[in-house]
């Protein structure tokens, strides 16, 4: 997962709406969202590793995880941090547990917890941080880092919500489509070359090798239904597939709705 919009309680008939884009490289083999029958939670597989980038479990809990950009310190000995995602769906952690094992891991954000109480776990800065009632966005870099496209997609989610009282999935997708790059002057410095700079500073990344692989749209309404949109895409950037999902607060069970 390469970055997060969230809206905590800002929306009349939606307290909940998160949408996620996933990035990564094109040959890195990938099973689409799908309930998984052994655990009964809802996510992609990263078929490689075994773990997973986003989910949501038949309980109400949800989880994503995010990359830390730091070019120059990358140990490839290290567990998939697709892992942490599915650890969480199952049993929540605790922040000592996370500090504890986040050794074993490449750095990340994690964002986790019940549905109406999310939290975020930054492993780098080992911090804890309640998600409140607000706009945010969470990406490749610290919770209080804002980098271009963060600021973008924020704004455009806070404009949208404020203004549309019957709000349309679409309508969160196209945001999530956005291809703005950032300016030289307002790129981030992560030790990468100028030009993937440029390249990851848009909200959707389109490239032959790597690029935004799939969007992920969770809309939960005042009663705790969820609702989860997912979408895939080619190296161009073309949708392969469209599904949804949903969440039934009562029964707890999924139901595939298209």
């Amino acid at each position: 997962m390469c970055i997060l919009f969230l809206s905590v309680k800002r929306h009349a008939k939606y307290p909940l709406i998160i949408c996620a884009n996933r990035d990564e490289f094109h040959q890195r083999p990938t099973e689409k969202m799908h309930i998984w029958p052994e655990n009964n939670i809802l996510a992609g597989k990263d078929i490689e590793a075994g773990g997973s980038w986003l989910g949501l479990s038949s309980d109400g809990k949800f989880s994503a995880v995010t990359n830390f950009r730091l070019a120059t310190a990358i140990a490839p000995h290290k567990k998939s941090r697709g892992h942490l995602v599915v650890g969480a769906l199952e049993q929540l952690p605790d922040s000592e547990a996370l500090i504890e094992s986040s050794i074993s891991y490449n750095g990340y954000n994690l964002v986790f917890g019940e549905l109406d109480a999310l939290k975020c776990f930054d492993s780098i800065n080992q911090k804890t941080h309640d998600i409140e009632q607000g706009f945010h966005s969470i990406s490749n870099g610290a919770l209080d880092d804002v980098w271009p496209k963060m600021a973008h997609g924020q704004h455009l989610l806070e404009q949208l919500i404020s203004t549309t009282v019957d709000i349309q999935v679409e309508q969160l997708f196209a945001l999530m489509e956005n291809q703005q790059k950032a300016d030289e002057s307002e790129l981030p410095n992560t030790g990468l070359e100028p030009h993937w700079e440029k390249l990851l500073s848009s909200i959707f990344i389109v490239s032959p090798d790597y690029g935004t692989r799939a969007t992920s749209i969770l809309m939960v309404d005042q009663q705790g239904n969820v609702e989860v949109y997912d979408r895939g895409y080619d190296a161009q950037g073309k949708v392969t597939y469209a599904q949804a999902f949903a969440l039934n607060a009562s029964t707890k069970r999924f139901e595939q709705t298209r």
